[in-house]
């Protein structure tokens, strides 16, 4: 649940809630005879692809489908593909579905000796669940220094990395142990909140980072901030300073392949139903959420939200049956009574999210330029890239603007215009 409390500043703010000491054992999920694979490219022409309608997978295999491309996805199912099409995602993202029968006979492909080097894991772990940042790893241009294992959820209510660190920590040291070996960083952190820094010790990482359960306290910029030291500048990124954040989840996953000479096809989500009580759960990548909700006994109604994520930064979907991918942290519902419609009223200049915004913005400035859609002045003049992305300043927007929506479509715009540019330039 979510906790409220006075800072010392007096500023309204929240607190991350811990798991118990031994958390209950995450239920499995099954799903409803069908998975939907999401491969992160667009799919424009059925030449572009060799895979067809019926052809059989295995639970395990990778499909790597396109003659242009090195996307991939990992079958999380045996069956029959059964439909191949594009899939539009929010922010200009599109995908190419591939939806699978699944049999009643589950069949694991083999795979190949898994080396501790960083082509292997980009060929088969790059959509492991918890999506672990592989393409960050080996740039000469940007080198990596430190390997940050993140054991904390940066939303609320989400209890996912946490879970995973209390639960999977021989698979995590053996996760480390890959790293290491195919990344030869110069340091390997793992960051967990602050009541748990003992007993760590033993996972082959060479620091050890406490963090503060005060909201917003465990994304990855203020991580940076008070637990290394390090101030990451508003135009920059953390891999920009050398610092490349992994989910505990992603390391275990790694850890576990290499353990077991199987890839991993079982995401960790944490379940929030309509009362905020939250459960963690592990569902077979590519499940639709709908499929989850109905084994939870968890029923919807006209106007409720469903939402990716969590109740701050989480992203409302449409669809019950949008699936369950390599990033999908928690599923929320929130019943129609509790949502808050946002509005077209005006700033009030109340300055209740310059009080609680954590990089301490002009709020009430900004959202004028991005109200106006002027994004490169409101980057300029009030510092719109040094945004953490925690959405607290539309949580007690009291005229209820939705900020943090017009912050990420600005960023959004901002870095669409920049591509464009620059590949205008190499042409």
């Amino acid at each position: 649940m979510m906790k409220q409390l006075q800072s010392q500043s007096g500023a309204s703010v929240f607190q991350y809630a811990l798991l118990p000491q031994s958390p209950l054992p995450a239920e499995t999920i099954g799903g409803n005879g069908k998975a939907t694979l999401l491969i992160e490219e667009m799919f424009e022409k059925r030449s572009q692809v060799d895979l067809t309608e019926g052809d059989t997978v295995q639970t395990g295999q990778k499909l790597a489908p396109f003659k242009t491309s090195d996307a991939y996805v990992i079958s999380s199912v045996t069956g029959k593909i059964s439909a191949i099409y594009p899939y539009p995602g929010d922010f200009g993202s599109h995908f190419t579905a591939v939806d699978i029968e699944v049999a009643n006979d589950e069949m694991a492909a083999p795979i190949e000796d898994l080396e501790p080097t960083l082509e292997v894991l980009q060929a088969y772990l790059a959509e492991a669940p918890g999506k672990p940042p592989l393409h960050l790893l080996g740039d000469p241009d940007r080198p990596i220094h430190t390997i940050v294992v993140s054991g904390v959820d940066t939303d609320l209510l989400v209890s996912t990395n946490q879970y995973a660190i209390r639960t999977e920590i021989h698979a995590i040291a053996k996760g480390i142990e890959v790293l290491k070996a195919a990344a030869a960083p110069e340091t390997v952190a793992i960051a967990v909140p602050r009541d748990l820094i003992a007993g760590f010790g033993h996972t082959g990482a060479d620091v050890l980072k406490a963090v503060s359960p005060d909201y917003p306290a465990a994304h990855p910029k203020l991580i940076l901030y008070h637990a290394f030291g390090v101030e990451v500048p508003a135009d920059k990124n953390c891999e920009d300073m050398g610092y490349a954040f992994f989910s505990a989840e992603s390391v275990a996953a790694i850890g576990q392949a290499y353990d077991t000479g199987r890839l991993p096809i079982e995401k960790l989500v944490t379940l929030i139903d309509k009362q905020c009580r939250v459960k963690v759960i592990t569902a077979r990548l590519g499940t639709p959420v709908g499929a989850i909700l109905k084994t939870a006994g968890i029923a919807t109604g006209d106007r409720d939200r469903l939402i990716l994520g969590g109740p701050m930064t989480g992203t409302a979907i449409y669809d019950e049956k949008l699936v369950v991918r390599a990033d999908t942290d928690a599923v929320m519902v929130q019943d129609a009574a509790d949502v808050n419609l946002v509005s077209d009223y005006s700033c009030i200049n109340c300055g209740e999210c310059v009080h609680v915004c954590p990089t301490r913005i002009q709020v009430n400035m900004l959202v004028r330029f991005l109200e106006a859609g002027q994004y490169e002045d409101g980057a300029e003049l009030y510092d719109l890239l040094s945004c953490v992305d925690c959405g607290l300043c539309s949580y007690v927007c009291v005229a209820r603007i939705p900020i943090y929506q017009y912050i990420r479509l600005a960023k959004y715009e901002m870095a669409r215009v920049s591509a464009v540019a620059e590949a205008s330039d190499e042409s």
